[in-house]
């Protein structure tokens, strides 16, 4: 009789949670549905300010593209007065830009949701449905990115609301709201072009008033908008399902629009190689045939210099420089530019002279009487393309090195990239010419990636800082190291091929450039 008892109240109880279980369950079916149905109802527009365009912000655009964000870009054209945003206050621009040309005209959308955002430093890593899910389910009005350091007036920590879990501070790199109340706050601003857009905005959240009249909240566990800077820590990448995301840890939260605000530019770069799903476990690269061109199809080929050098004593000189006459591109097209700081080297060089001044009409030869350090050669090679109007691209290859394939240069310049440069490694070794990160003080670090990548488990894009020029585009050279003594263990890729126009001259240093350059078979790509 007990057991019998036992088991009539054991049913009794499944059966009251059933109940109870299935109503829950119908409810939770409605509430998703009205989400839904909310997000078609609701319209989402992206507005970026950018007064010029730069690697940053085509990354920024490919990402939007890639989600079919609808994005309306301001500014362009306009001398940028908003100070130094990385080392200084500033920024008020933006919200001028906004209030003079943008918000007026949509404060009367109601169903209309504004996602202001930066874009040099900035990728998205879902879509419009994720994002405005997220907005929907946070219950406000405007939504704003949150941060764990406070800028730029520390004094008003105390003023902030008290948070028990999640950051804290208002950041303005990103945020969200219905346009009708993006309007109304923006509407606020009478302050100059260089005064600082966050302050403005801390002030409106942290008046208790303006709050509940915005109805804002902060992103407190970064569901939506993930700065880096001061988050470092909290952030790893995610490959599952043949995505990659970025995750905060912390949260356990994968955040949709990726802000490397502050010094974490090149840990963005990090990201910006496999976010969005740019590389995946499942496809690997998925960008690296993205907008290649196709040499077959023009009649014109692009003129080439190329720079080489002979900064030591060299063995099989007279076999390197024939192999450059048996490359497979037009030598009207080409240009040589020769430095030679060996006088061992004089002969070889003449007897190259005089079988290539027949078929490519223009060679420089910079002979050991000009004593030039290795830089200054360098320098020389590239103001001989830079000066030249006609020249399109600068190949640069050092004589130890050995080129395998005739059509290496138009492999490269097929590419279709600003920075093309290999991934040299030695046979059962994790020694590489590649750097996966830099330290605080812009030396080598390994990277989390940095294994995979050199034992070939990870083929991917690469990044690297390229040196400002003036007024046009500079396609920057990164030679190629393969060493005739290092034959057997090094890998037998090309060395490198750049484009350069009228830029400063520079003496490439590691420190001076903080590669993130990473390989993809014979091929690499520039995307910050």
């Amino acid at each position: 009789q007990t057991c019998l008892k036992l088991i009539y109240v054991q049913q009794l109880l499944i059966y009251q949670s059933y109940l109870i279980f299935v109503p829950f369950l119908y409810c939770l079916h409605l509430v998703t549905k009205l989400i839904l149905k909310q997000n078609h109802r609701h319209k989402l527009l992206v507005i970026t300010v950018a007064t010029k365009e730069s690697d940053g912000f085509h990354r920024f655009m490919q990402s939007a593209k890639y989600f079919n964000y609808t994005v309306k870009v301001i500014g362009q054209g306009e001398e940028w007065r908003g100070g130094d945003g990385m080392n200084s206050i500033g920024g008020g621009q933006k919200s001028e830009i906004n209030e003079r040309n943008i918000m007026e005209q949509y404060a009367s959308q109601k169903n209309l949701i504004i996602l202001f955002t930066d874009c040099f430093d900035v990728i998205f890593a879902g879509g419009p449905e994720e994002i405005l899910k997220k907005f929907l389910k946070s219950n406000h009005k405007v939504v704003f990115a949150a941060d764990g350091i406070l800028w730029p007036d520390k004094k008003l920590a105390d003023k902030y609301p008290i948070v028990h879990i999640g950051k804290r501070y208002l950041n303005s790199g990103g945020f969200m709201g219905y346009a009708p109340y993006i309007n109304r706050m923006v509407q606020l601003w009478n302050l100059q072009d260089n005064d600082d857009d966050q302050l403005f905005y801390t002030k409106i959240y942290i008046d208790p008033v303006k709050r509940e009249t915005f109805n804002i909240t902060l992103d407190h566990k970064c569901k939506i908008f993930q700065p880096l800077n001061g988050a470092i820590d909290e952030v790893v990448l995610k490959f599952e399902n043949g995505k990659t995301r970025v995750k905060n840890t912390f949260y356990e939260t994968l955040p949709v629009a990726i802000n490397g605000n502050g010094p974490t530019k090149i840990l963005l770069n990090y990201f910006g190689n496999y976010v969005p799903n740019s590389w995946t476990q499942d496809k690997g690269c998925t960008l690296c045939e993205f907008d290649t061109v196709d040499l077959s199809t023009v009649e014109v080929h692009p003129n080439v210099t190329i720079g080489i050098f002979i900064e030591q004593p060299t063995p099989f000189l007279p076999r390197f420089l024939d192999i450059l006459l048996t490359l497979d591109y037009p030598k009207e097209a080409l240009k040589l530019f020769i430095h030679n700081k060996e006088v061992y080297h004089e002969k070889d060089i003449k007897v190259f002279f005089d079988k290539a001044k027949y078929e490519i009409s223009t060679i420089k030869i910079v002979g050991p009487e000009e004593n030039l350090s290795q830089s200054e050669a360098r320098n020389m090679g590239m103001d001989f393309c830079r000066q030249d109007e006609k020249c399109d691209y600068y190949f640069s290859v050092d004589a130890d090195v050995v080129l395998t394939n005739p059509r290496t240069l138009k492999i490269l310049i097929e590419q279709n990239r600003k920075i093309i440069a290999p991934l040299v490694t030695r046979h059962g070794k994790l020694w590489s010419n590649f750097w996966g990160a830099l330290s605080p003080d812009g030396y080598y670090a390994r990277s989390e990636d940095y294994v995979d990548i050199v034992q070939g488990k990870r083929v991917q894009n690469s990044f690297a800082k390229v040196i400002p020029g003036k007024n046009t585009i500079l396609l920057f050279c990164i030679e190629m190291w393969i060493r005739v003594t290092e034959l057997l263990s090094a890998l037998p890729y090309f060395s490198a091929c750049q484009s350069s126009k009228n830029v400063d001259s520079y003496s490439p240093s590691y420190k001076d450039m903080p590669l993130n350059l990473e390989k993809h078979a014979t091929r690499f790509s520039l995307n910050s």
